[in-house]
């Protein structure tokens, strides 16, 4: 049975951030019933068209979800909304702007004395306790912007430009915080009864994640350095290219493996003893130098050569793949990692989440990507409206 099974999850969601965390829960077996504006759904759907004519992002996050779809400012879609959340869920995630869900009568303060066993998690850029507000609550935070708030862009690229992350890490980041945070309180509120307010900021997430480089800037000291693929402070450690115009990884983590690595990767013993070189300190500060030997050794070499040779070295390795590369990736596959789900336009591929399933738990739930509305006349069903009101309701274009 799957852990999640018979917990019902109402979500307020759009983009990212929230959506992550929900299919998370999903995939534990809850039931998250998305609420989607009518005729446009969440704007995630419209970001592309890359599978098979539905948006990337929204494939990604969204499987296994229902979606009904409200106008959640006409009055009789608010009401709706209100007897689903009262009645139906065991939780609440929303990712609107602050102060929205307590417009809409769904927020933490709203909702506790009606229903003091409820979970109410707000995702937000940077918090959402009114109580405590912060300078910056109410300013708009897109995933780029906090990776740049966050300081995360300051320390990533290259030394001449800055870059942000190529996902959008600071969504993922609040994410998953949020799911970790509901199992918590679901496990809490077995033991006490009583739910939580859960106040998710995307802004704490990253700056959870900058905890290395923050203390590696201790009181004044400077921020590491911008390093493109390589470490900042580890030598060697990043990419190296090849004779045959393919590209390398690889990382030394202490001085067995780099006098391991000069023995049978350089062919080169004597350079483990070289003083430009002894300590990681010391070859990070010469590394400008030390990788000019790298690449010319590795010049006279293909990739697959000098795989080989760090293999027998035992020095951690890795192909530089694309996203090519990883659809078809060997490890992936002899796992058995791969599943399809459905969608409007088909099956796709899709792989499990991380985590062993085995025993009598079976796998995650891995159920289709809802189309826009496709659940909403079942839930207005199950929540007493006949098809007389669901009609109605379609002609005041409150669903």
């Amino acid at each position: 049975m799957q852990p999640l099974k018979g917990i019902t999850v109402v979500a307020l969601e759009h983009a990212i951030a929230a959506p992550f965390c929900t299919r998370q829960l999903a995939d534990l077996g809850a039931r998250v019933i998305k609420i989607e504006r009518p005729g446009v759904g969440d704007f995630a759907r419209g970001y592309d068209q890359r599978v098979k004519g539905l948006a990337s992002h929204f494939v990604w996050t969204n499987r296994s979800k229902e979606s009904l779809t409200l106008d959640v400012k006409h009055p009789r879609a608010a009401e709706l909304l209100l007897k689903l959340v009262t009645e139906k869920a065991d939780v609440v995630v929303q990712n609107l702007a602050p102060g929205a869900a307590a417009r809409l009568g769904v927020s933490w303060d709203a909702l506790q004395e009606r229903r003091p066993d409820l979970i109410v998690c707000d995702i937000s850029g940077y918090g959402d306790d009114p109580f405590v507000p912060g300078p910056f609550r109410d300013k708009k935070a897109y995933d780029l912007l906090i990776q740049s708030e966050s300081g995360f862009v300051s320390v990533t690229g290259t030394p001449d430009e800055p870059s942000k992350a190529g996902l959008s890490i600071a969504d993922i980041s609040a994410g998953m915080y949020a799911y970790s945070n509901i199992l918590a309180a679901l496990l809490q509120r077995n033991v006490d009864g009583r739910g939580r307010r859960i106040d998710i900021s995307m802004l704490e997430a990253m700056g959870e994640w900058m905890g290395y480089a923050m203390y590696y800037a201790f009181d004044g000291a400077p921020p590491p350095p911008r390093a493109g693929a390589a470490h900042a402070t580890i030598y060697p450690y990043g990419p190296f290219p090849c004779g045959d115009g393919k590209t390398v990884m690889l990382g030394l983590q202490n001085e067995r493996e780099w006098q391991q690595f000069c023995a049978k990767v350089l062919l080169q013993p004597a350079l483990a003893q070289d003083e430009r070189f002894t300590g990681n300190a010391k070859r990070s500060a010469n590394r400008e130098v030390l990788r000019a030997m790298i690449v010319e050794t590795f010049g006279a070499l293909t990739a697959a050569q000098v795989t080989e040779r760090l293999e027998e070295a035992q020095i951690a390795n890795a192909e530089l793949r694309d996203m090519a590369g990883l659809w078809r990736h060997e490890q992936l596959a002899a796992r058995g990692r791969w599943r399809e789900v459905g969608t409007s336009a088909g099956p796709v591929p899709a792989l499990l989440p991380p985590g062993s399933w085995g025993g009598t738990a079976g796998e995650p739930r891995m159920d289709a990507v809802p189309a826009l509305g496709q659940h909403t006349e079942a839930i207005l069903h199950e929540l007493g409206v006949d098809e007389t009101g669901i009609a109605a309701l379609r002609e005041a274009e409150a669903i």
